[in-house]
């Protein structure tokens, strides 16, 4: 390290260079064992002490506010290797002793300047630390010149990969969550989004080099080489930074978002598939349509949209530019809506992924409804439904050391889209997309950071609902209701029905009971109705009356809930009846089958052939439904016997033989 050079310089013969040596490692190791029984620590000095070890300790230099990066990639294949430089620019909020960003130590630091002059630096613990002296700190602003080499670590989902397709060298990057300073010196945290970027890539002459906002420039190197210029005028996170390198075709679409104006939409993808992916990619621009109707216009309208196809398992949405590996209509529409919702509006820290995640599924089910009609998005909800029930924890991601916690598809993905399907459901279908462009356009977060209860509060003002309940349980709560129903009916004149509704649900932990406005649809015979509850208790009635006879009840008929339920099961009911004994003759058990309409007075009786009672079988009220019971005739003589039911108005006489 650059200290122990200092120390060498000024030591004299071989004796003093030792004591002095003995004497720092003395002061390391005790430091260090401080450290380690010291709660007083900082995350930074935990970090430099034991490693980037786990990133529950990282804390970002919160002293930084990034406002610019300007990135020179030289990218070079056959051999493999990466050289970077890049300018970070931002203002320091004080002053202070040292200041530091984010690399991997398998990236090698050439030299590093700070506003202009060359300055010393540690490279350790994956972070490069300089500690500028007073003359150096001018009216807050800083601008840091770093130069470096290597070839990344992959990390992650792969940070900064060399591939190939077909033996063609294929290069990407793929930041997501903590993979930026795996290959880009940055403050490595979505929190604090620059304010504009720039990345220029050179590359071979056979290549093109893709990234993020709008290309201002190619230069023709005379080293067989070009330089690609792109700019990127807007705020951007630094794991939305991107590179994609390789030997593109490119297709062109536009998106015209007015009588007047347009905006290029670009595909650079592999020659040898490009023909036969066009119908698919052409979708694009339907869905910019149908985003820009639902969301508010494209967030990056004075640059592009555009895909950079990758070695990639799925897709990743860097700002204007998604890398894409697997191309459906289904994964571009996901990738799109994080345009908005990722891109524009960014989770302020990884607990809260659903912001990005659960947005861009949902988008999906947007896109399906919008193109292809109702049938197919319940069905495609009802897809998204069944992986969310595998859900375990909450949706607040605790643990963000692990990616494989913050990326969970059943979790942020999956059960994150159904919350804004279930919030569609609260709030209903105007009030819901109202929430969305006002989210999306929000001074508050736009172009910024959001987390949950950024998005809750717009939510609350657009909607004028209290929401606290809501998001408090399916957020920070875990699992799902399931509900079981049971119900009956009395008639309260000719065509009025009573209808007493109950719903019980299976407790829970966390929490213990779901509160949720319930759809219940009724069909009667004079048609269909639907009514809405608020069930807010394990257990709870209802009472409501109808017009018609009650044939069938289904709670949530709509599917606007997460849940299991029991109980609802259509009934149907086509009148009283009482069915014929079986078997017959009997000797000596037998079973009488009957049907009830309503909840009325039940009484079955045997009579023998003279008319005489012999016994009663049922003597209560029932509700709607089948029912059976047995006769015995073991005490009776053989002969001919009728049995008769009453049920309300209804009455109906059966003979019966017992044969002994």
């Amino acid at each position: 390290m650059n200290n122990y050079r200092i120390i060498i310089a000024y030591s004299r013969g071989f004796f003093s260079f030792l004591i002095l040596l003995l004497i720092c490692l003395f002061l390391f190791f005790t430091n260090y064992l401080k450290a380690q029984n010291s709660s007083e620590l900082s995350n930074f000095e935990k970090k430099m002490f034991f490693g980037n070890t786990n990133y529950l300790y990282y804390d970002s230099d919160t002293n930084i506010d990034v406002k610019y990066y300007k990135i020179f990639l030289d990218v070079r294949v056959n051999p493999n290797y990466l050289y970077g430089e890049v300018t970070i620019a931002g203002l320091l909020h004080s002053p202070s002793d040292f200041i530091f960003f984010d690399l991997n130590n398998i990236m090698i630091v050439d030299s590093v300047l700070y506003n202009g002059n060359s300055i010393s630096f540690n490279h350790y613990g994956d972070k490069i630390t300089i500690h500028p002296t007073k003359s150096n700190f001018k009216n807050n602003n800083f601008s840091v010149i770093i130069y470096y080499r290597g070839i990344p670590v992959q990390t992650g989902f792969g940070s900064f990969v060399f591939g190939n397709n077909n033996s063609t060298p294929v290069v990407w990057s793929l930041s997501e969550p903590f993979g930026a300073s795996d290959w880009l010196p940055c403050k490595n945290t979505p929190s604090d989004k620059a304010d504009s970027s720039d990345i220029w890539i050179k590359c071979n002459n056979l290549y093109t080099g893709i990234s993020n906002g709008i290309l201002t420039d190619v230069i023709i190197n005379r080293d067989n080489t070009k330089t690609y210029k792109w700019k990127n005028s807007y705020p951007i996170a630094n794991y939305l930074l991107s590179v994609a390198v390789t030997n593109y075709s490119l297709y062109t679409n536009y998106f015209k978002f007015s009588p007047t104006d347009s905006m290029p939409v670009l595909h650079y993808i592999y020659p040898e598939v490009i023909d036969t992916l066009k119908p698919t990619l052409y979708k694009t621009v339907k869905m910019l349509e149908i985003f820009s109707d639902k969301f508010g216009l494209y967030p990056f309208i004075r640059e592009k949209y555009g895909h950079a196809q990758t070695g990639i398992g799925g897709a990743m949405e860097h700002q204007t530019a998604t890398s894409i590996g697997v191309i459906n209509e289904y994964i571009i529409a996901h990738e799109l809506g994080h345009q908005w919702f990722g891109d524009k509006i960014t989770c302020r820290n990884w607990h809260n992924i659903w912001l990005n995640e659960g947005f861009a599924t949902y988008s999906e089910c947007i896109y399906v409804e919008e193109m292809y009609g109702k049938i197919a998005f319940n069905q495609y909800v009802d897809s998204k439904m069944f992986d969310a029930k595998k859900a375990k924890g909450t949706i607040y991601v605790q643990d963000i050391n692990s990616i494989g916690e913050i990326f969970n598809p059943y979790r942020s993905y999956a059960k994150g889209g159904m919350v804004l399907h279930m919030l569609r459901g609260v709030v209903g279908d105007t009030t819901f997309f109202n929430i969305l462009r006002a989210y999306s356009s929000d001074t508050t977060v736009a172009y910024k950071t959001a987390v949950t209860e950024d998005f809750k509060n717009i939510a609350e003002r657009v909607s004028g609902v209290q929401l606290d309940y809501f998001f408090d349980q399916w957020i920070y709560g875990e699992n799902y209701p399931v509900y079981y129903i049971s119900w009956m009916y009395i008639q309260k004149d000719s065509d009025l029905y009573n209808i007493s509704l109950e719903i019980n649900q299976r407790q829970n932990t966390n929490p213990q009971f779901f509160t949720m406005p319930v759809d219940i649809k009724v069909n009667t015979s004079a048609g269909d109705t639907t009514f809405r509850f608020l069930n807010n208790s394990l257990g709870q009635t209802f009472n409501f009356n109808v017009k018609g006879i009650p044939k069938l009840l289904t709670l949530d008929p709509e599917n606007k809930i997460l849940k299991d339920k029991h109980g609802d099961d259509p009934i149907i009911i086509v009148g009283y009846n009482l069915e014929q004994n079986y078997p017959n003759p009997f000797n000596p058990n037998t079973t009488i089958r009957y049907e009830v309409a309503g909840y009325v007075d039940v009484k079955i009786s045997v009579y023998d052939v003279l008319g005489r009672l012999q016994t009663v079988l049922v003597n209560q009220k029932q509700k709607q439904g089948k029912y059976s019971i047995s006769f015995s005739g073991k005490n009776f003589a053989s002969g001919v016997y009728f049995y008769k039911i009453t049920a309300g108005d209804f009455t109906d006489v059966k003979k019966m033989v017992l044969v002994r």
